[in-house]
């Protein structure tokens, strides 16, 4: 259901798309560009190879902003709220596919929770649109000030990356024209963290408000997961990356760098003058990503936690991890570093074959590609120069990101017998 919805929405985006009332020249769109574009707006990446501005009309832009929309909130949970206010029930199967896109701990309250997931996406949306909406109408008039402000309030929280400022900073140029600008600088981050969360994390904070040890486990291991991966990049990129630039501005731009790579796509500054350490660490912020069951992509902070946790119990010779005094249960680290393998799997392939097909750089290519898998939407400025195989690379790199690994490894397969009690236990030496 997860694999069919998405794939739905990509090919009616990429129709549309094609259609000359789409573009701003009135041509046809080649398919492969409406592709991609398709892609990384419903898979919320951001990737581009036509600036959304300066390419595509406000028809097409509004194409764009809909699969935003649809791709950050999820197909199933658009299809469940929709099937909820017409009064229908909601079956056990759609109840088992929301529950898994996300990431609910039980079925019986998803009826709830999606009335909450949407209200809340509405809720945060529209006050970060109203909040940048003087500034964006002081430089771009009433009617292009409120669309570029409600257009990028829904980008940021789906975490899509997508902007309309090519007219202002010049084409593919993000946020770098505001980066001195402390108000846009300021509730784009809030945007990017509250889409990034997740929406069960939303919901202890709702239910339970500053009582932190009422949260779950999964809440916990979010909210004390952020503090770090915001607190500790950002100091990097203030001392290190960022010296030459202006004291307020080097504030905001080595936040915004800290923030925006898991996995928004939105930049106030251009990669390519950061060092090959801060690319790399731009890259592994990007293949972390944000927090189940929200708009952010990537392998997700919990998979990274548990993997961290199961490690630290075998130099303790534990039997099994444990976070916040809660064991965690052998299936979930086998699924950790299934993830895990997969998404390097997706990342490592994918960078080394179009670094071979194009000719280029291998660490550009894994930036691009690392940006790709966790549907993030940075770049190095390559993705519009790329041959048509690239594309496809990437294409599908970022459908299988914003899926999951193992959503499209279990449909592929299916159901399989386990082995568990068929075949004798042996030891094996690692490390």
């Amino acid at each position: 259901m997860i694999l069919t919805g998405f794939l739905i929405l990509i090919l009616t985006g990429t129709v549309l798309l094609m259609l000359p009332i789409s573009s701003k020249d009135r041509t046809f769109t080649p398919f492969i560009d409406s592709l991609f574009t398709s892609v990384s707006a419903s898979c919320v990446t951001g990737l581009i190879v036509k600036d959304t501005q300066t390419s595509w009309s406000l028809f097409g832009q509004a194409v764009i902003l809909t699969l935003i929309q649809i791709g950050g909130m999820g197909v199933l949970t658009m299809t469940t709220f929709f099937t909820k206010i017409m009064g229908r029930n909601i079956d056990i199967r759609s109840r088992a596919a929301m529950q898994e896109a996300v990431s609910a701990p039980n079925m019986g309250d998803i009826a709830k929770l999606t009335e909450f997931i949407v209200k809340g996406t509405v809720l945060f949306e529209g006050l970060g649109a109203v909040l940048v909406m003087p500034v964006f109408i002081r430089d771009f008039g009433a009617a292009k000030g409120i669309w570029y402000s409600v257009f990028m309030s829904i980008s940021a929280f789906c975490n899509a990356g997508f902007d309309l400022l090519g007219s202002a900073g010049g084409e593919c140029s993000s946020l770098t024209y505001y980066a001195d600008n402390p108000l846009i600088n300021i509730v784009f981050i809030a945007l990017i963290l509250t889409g990034g969360l997740g929406f069960l994390t939303w919901d202890d904070i709702r239910t339970y408000r500053f009582k932190f040890k009422k949260y779950s486990t999964q809440s916990k291991i979010i909210l004390v997961s952020e503090v770090f991966l915001i607190v500790i990049p950002a100091l990097y990129f203030y001392l290190f990356d960022l010296q030459g630039h202006p004291q307020g501005e080097r504030i905001l731009e080595a936040l915004f760098s800290a923030v925006s790579p898991r996995t928004a796509g939105f930049n106030t500054v251009d990669y390519n003058e950061f060092s090959g350490s801060g690319i790399a660490l731009t890259i592994i912020l990007m293949l972390i990503g944000g927090a189940p069951g929200s708009t952010a992509g990537g392998m997700k902070i919990t998979t990274v936690a548990i993997l961290w946790a199961a490690m630290i119990s075998v130099f303790r010779r534990e039997k099994a991890p444990a976070l916040f005094k809660r064991r965690i249960s052998h299936d979930t680290v086998l699924n950790a570093v299934a993830i895990f393998l997969l998404d390097m799997h997706l990342f490592l392939i994918g960078a080394i074959a179009i670094a071979t097909i194009e000719k280029l750089p291998l660490v550009t290519t894994l930036f691009e590609c690392g940006s790709a898998v966790a549907t993030v939407g940075l770049t190095m400025g390559i993705t519009s120069s790329l041959g048509t195989a690239s594309k496809l690379i990437l294409i599908f790199i970022m459908y299988g990101g914003r899926v999951g690994g193992l959503t499209l490894v279990f449909a592929a397969t299916g159901r399989t017998n386990a082995i568990y009690d068929k075949y004798p236990t042996d030891k094996v030496a690692v490390g």
